[in-house]
């Protein structure tokens, strides 16, 4: 059977339309209770006391839980630096508020409203500290301490040093420095937080949630209740969009901590929690701000010489993923660009801001924004056309990487910058590449607006990096007479909207032979799989479709051998990477690339600061495109994610404080705000290492159109902006205005 390459129709498709497709806030079970937890709404303190009395008097309550009743109170994603719930007990500072979101008890009643009603009875007795939110002036020796037993608030340090910094420098004939600044970002998937938790059959705290990585949850959920990995069951229904958010743990533990307790006290109830927006947004993880200090040098001839970088990046009040975001931030700080001389260093730092976390790109974002406004600012300095500079230093098949290591075979950056170029109204002469009309024109009739057009270049790991011993396993089971007539494909994947299971469906029935309607998925239940990985660094395309090729070569051949039924399961293995050099930081840090290269065309508007996207090009190599329809909703998904991420959504804290805790505050893309014109270029050029030669691209094209959004803003008025998003204000403040 033929089915990769089809686009073929989502198997979850007629569900959503038909509203039975049941997501974790949607999940109920008779007699279930129901929970609200209170949070600190103040960025840093010591819980002195806690009195529930007045809430557990309420009618209608069931239980209150504080520190005391929590087993093992602390979790997190890599370390265990977070507490459950903030107050007094065994491990030390675990009664520190650290952001406004820290959770300090938990309501457990007949209804939501009652809960709500039993937090406002709840007496907590606080002791408030001094608050630190600016990440360097974390690092001055008298700065606050979030967690004083590790005597400072940083908590990282990556760095990679290649070739004669200093030479290379000297060899320069311009210098170009400057400090950036991104910002947060927040998820705003359409689904909050959510989750229910109930004691199963076989004893177990089962967990039905939203999330990425249910092996990772289910871990830490079985820390913080003292209880073993297998008592503990994980279950992902339909999830209403990730980002990278759902990698980290927000509701799973306090509710399964609830229905535990309801069965140890002999009254055994589900139990569910929904968050609300503000709680959403005030209480998860959000993208990590950083604070990049650039200097890089080039040759008249346009060679790059030299790199040096800082980075500081902020990751609020606790680890979460923060450590391997910035060593992400650190390769695609460099671009995918021949660069002999650098040096980076990058710096993970506590705050008393909301946690920052993975998100979509995870840290190439901040990475690629550096690198791409240094190279075109090197291409003005020396008069040259942007993607003349690029092509004179973008790797190419065989080239070694800032770390020192070869790239992975199937190095496509150069043929997805002609692309682009090409699409963008560049064209390449004699002389080498040049923008047909110039980068910048005034808009005709309409008196104050310029428009420009910019571009940019980034390449994103596919997988986990730096030594992880990474690996997908999933289970094959085949039933049947003389031929296969039903195929069981057991993962542990999460759907969490891009269309995975389809995707898995597909790649399964051409591996086997068969047609999709005989491939069944038993998915994202840690009782029923085994571990599939992360959904999540633009893996699970890649990964469990090597997996599914190499388990159906085995499989048939045990059906060839009449071994029937066939029942196995089988693990894939990348080719393996490296941990950095401790001297160095030189490694061989990723297995699979992907690539692509993003134009914009905007216009400013000079009178009122508004920048307006008119159009965004963007040329991608996906290697093969397993279900092309999805593909192109991919790509455009997050696309129109950047454009969020570039011009509008700005996310505000002052002194620890969320100043904008809701949607109306908050402003993410809506139908107006979307490009006009995004004209897509999908090239296939097979990865020798992909299954069907298929590369991820989840979060490939979210790398790179901030600065070329940037750059198109340089375009049309001549003012280079080191910051975003570009709103109205930060424009007006460029442009001289205000």
């Amino acid at each position: 059977m033929n089915y990769v390459g089809k686009s073929v129709a989502r198997v979850d498709a007629l569900s959503k339309v038909k509203g039975e497709a049941v997501f974790a806030s949607d999940m109920s079970m008779p007699g279930q209770a129901y929970m609200k937890v209170l949070m600190a709404h103040r960025a840093h303190a010591v819980v002195r006391a806690v009195d529930t009395s007045r809430a557990e008097a309420l009618d209608g309550v069931l239980l209150v839980l504080t520190a005391r009743d929590v087993p093992s109170n602390e979790f997190g994603y890599y370390s265990y630096d977070q507490p459950v719930l903030c107050g007094s007990g065994p491990k030390p500072y675990t009664d520190r508020v650290r952001f406004v979101g820290d959770r300090v008890a938990a309501v457990v009643a007949e209804s939501e409203e009652i809960a709500a009603r039993a937090l406002e009875l709840i007496d907590v007795e606080y002791e408030d500290l001094p608050v630190v939110c600016d990440m360097e002036a974390a690092l001055e020796p008298d700065a606050p301490l979030l967690h004083p037993e590790l005597g400072t608030n940083q908590f990282g340090h990556h760095f990679l040093r290649n070739g004669d910094l200093q030479a290379g420098f000297r060899d320069a004939d311009v210098v170009v420095e400057a400090v950036y600044n991104t910002p947060a970002q927040e998820h705003a998937y359409l689904q909050t937080e959510a989750g229910l938790a109930y004691v199963d059959e076989a004893g177990r705290v089962a967990v039905v949630t939203t999330g990425q990585w249910g092996v990772k949850d289910r871990k830490q959920i079985a820390h913080a209740l003292g209880l073993e990995e297998d008592q503990v069951r994980v279950i992902y229904p339909m999830t209403g969009g990730a980002f990278g958010g759902r990698e980290d743990i927000s509701v799973q533990i306090v509710v399964a901590l609830a229905a535990l307790r309801l069965q140890q006290q002999g009254q055994p109830r589900p139990v569910k929690i929904v968050w609300t927006r503000e709680e959403s947004i005030l209480a998860h993880c959000k993208r990590h701000p950083f604070r990049v200090y650039a200097r890089w040098g080039a040759t008249r001839e346009g060679k790059i010489t030299a790199a040096e970088v800082k980075m500081y990046a902020d990751g609020g009040a606790y680890k979460f993923t923060t450590s391997i975001v910035t060593s992400n931030a650190v390769l695609n700080a460099l671009g995918p660009y021949e660069i002999e001389n650098v040096s980076v260093d990058a710096y993970d730092i506590y705050t008393n801001n909301v946690p920052r976390g993975a998100f979509r790109g995870f840290g190439g974002p901040q990475g690629a924004y550096v690198a791409e406004m240094q190279v075109n600012k090197l291409a003005e300095a020396l008069g040259m056309d942007p993607v003349e500079m690029r092509m004179r230093n973008l790797a190419r098949e065989g080239s070694l990487q800032t770390t020192g290591a070869p790239y992975p075979p199937g190095v496509t950056v150069r043929e997805v910058t002609e692309a682009c170029a090409e699409r963008a109204g560049w064209l390449r002469g004699a002389e080498g590449w040049q923008h047909v009309s110039g980068q910048r024109g005034n808009v005709p009739g309409e008196p104050g607006k310029v428009r420009g057009v910019g571009i940019a270049t980034a390449h994103k790991n596919v997988g986990f990096s730096f030594g992880y011993p990474e690996a997908c396993t999933v289970g094959l089971e085949l039933y049947g007479g003389s031929q296969v007539e039903r195929a069981v494909i057991r993962h542990s994947a999460s759907e969490v909207g891009m269309g995975a299971h389809t995707v898995i469906t597909q790649m399964a029935a051409e591996a086997l032979g068969v047609r999709m309607e005989q491939v069944e998925l038993i998915s994202s239940d840690t009782a029923e799989t085994r571990d599939s990985g992360a959904v999540s660094a633009s893996r699970m395309t890649f990964f469990i479709g090597n997996a599914i090729r190499e388990a159906a070569e085995i499989a048939m051949q045990q059906w060839a051998d009449e071994e029937r039924p066939v029942k196995l399961w089988h693990t894939y293995r990348p080719a393996p990477t490296s941990s950095p050099d401790p001297v160095t930081g030189q490694c061989d840090p990723n297995s699979a690339y992907a690539y692509t290269t993003q134009a914009a065309v905007v216009t400013v508007d000079t009178e009122t600061g508004q920048v307006e996207v008119e159009k965004v090009v963007c040329a991608i190599d996906v290697g093969k495109a397993i279900n092309p329809q999805q593909v192109e909703g991919q790509i455009q998904g997050g696309l129109i994610q950047s454009v969020g991420y570039s011009v509008m959504e700005n996310f505000v804290e002052r002194d620890g404080k969320v100043l904008t805790p809701t949607l109306s505050t908050y402003l993410v893309p809506t139908i107006v705000d979307i490009p006009p014109e995004m004209d897509i270029d999908i090239l296939e050029i097979p990865d020798p290492r992909g299954p069907w030669g298929a590369r991820g691209l989840g979060e490939v094209m979210n790398m790179c159109l901030a600065p070329a959004i940037t750059a198109a803003v340089h375009a049309a008025t001549g003012v280079w902006f080191d910051q975003f998003p570009l709103v109205p204000e930060r424009v007006l403040k460029g442009l001289g205005k205000i």
